[in-house]
C-alpha cells in the first residue's frame, strides 16, 4: 500500500468533502482526498439515474475515467413520507435549476418543502435522508447504502449541516435537535453518509493494499 494513498472524491462541496475525509481518514491511514477542484478539469456527467446508486456510479465512473485515481462517489437525498419518497434523487435541485450560491439553493429548496408540507399534520411528517456511495478502481465497483431515519419539522432550526438538515431531526436524536444542531462528531455517528462510509472504508483500505 501506497505511504499515502490518494483517493479522488467527485465532489466540490466542502462540506461534504470535509465530513468524508473526517471519517475516511482514521480508517483508511494517511489518505489523501483530492476533491472535483483539486484535479484536472473534466467534464462532469449528467446525473440522470432514477436511483442514487446509479447517480454516484455515474459520478465514480466519470471521475476515475478522467484522474485514472480511485474514486469515491455520492448521491445522497431526502426521502418524505408524504411526497411518496420525493424528493428523493431531485433532492438538490427541488427548487429549481441551481442559481447562485449553495446556501441560496439551500433556502430555496428549503423553503418549497416547507410549503409542500405545509398541512401536513405532525404525525406524518416522516422522512428519511439516504445515500450511496460509489468507489470504482481499475480492479471494479463497489457500491453501499446508508439511511437515517426521522422527521420533517415546521421550522428552520440551526445553522450547521447543509441542505435539508436544518428541517430534519433524526430518530436517533433523543433530544429533538435538528441535524444542523448536532456537533460534527454527533451528526457523523448516525448519518446515512457516515454509516455509508463506514462501511464502505474497510473494503477500500484493503483494496488499496
Amino acid at each position: 500500500m501506497p505511504a499515502e494513498p490518494k483517493i479522488h472524491v467527485a465532489s466540490r462541496n466542502a462540506k461534504k468533502l470535509g465530513e468524508m475525509f473526517r471519517i475516511l481518514s482514521p480508517l483508511v491511514p494517511g489518505v489523501s482526498v483530492v476533491g472535483l477542484d483539486d484535479v484536472t478539469h473534466y467534464d462532469e456527467p449528467v446525473e440522470d439515474a432514477p436511483t442514487f446508486e446509479g447517480n454516484a456510479l455515474i459520478k465514480a465512473r466519470a471521475g476515475f475515467s478522467a484522474t485514472g485515481l480511485p474514486t469515491v462517489a455520492d448521491d445522497s437525498g431526502l426521502c418524505v413520507d408524504a411526497l411518496n419518497g420525493m424528493p428523493g434523487v431531485l433532492s438538490a435541485r427541488w427548487g429549481g435549476p441551481p442559481l447562485g450560491s449553495k446556501d441560496l439553493a439551500d433556502e430555496r429548496n428549503n423553503s418549497l418543502l416547507l410549503a409542500q408540507l405545509s398541512d401536513v399534520p405532525d404525525d406524518r411528517r416522516g422522512a428519511h435522508f439516504a445515500c450511496a456511495i460509489a468507489f470504482v478502481w481499475d480492479g471494479g465497483e463497489i457500491v453501499v447504502e446508508g439511511r437515517m431515519d426521522g422527521r420533517v419539522l415546521r421550522e428552520i432550526r440551526g445553522s450547521g449541516g447543509f441542505g435539508y438538515d436544518v428541517l430534519f431531526v433524526a430518530d436517533d436524536t433523543e433530544d429533538g435537535r435538528t441535524s444542523a444542531e448536532l456537533s460534527i462528531e454527533e451528526k457523523d455517528a448516525i448519518s446515512h453518509r457516515g454509516r455509508a462510509l463506514r462501511e464502505i472504508a474497510p473494503q477500500i483500505a484493503s483494496l488499496l493494499s
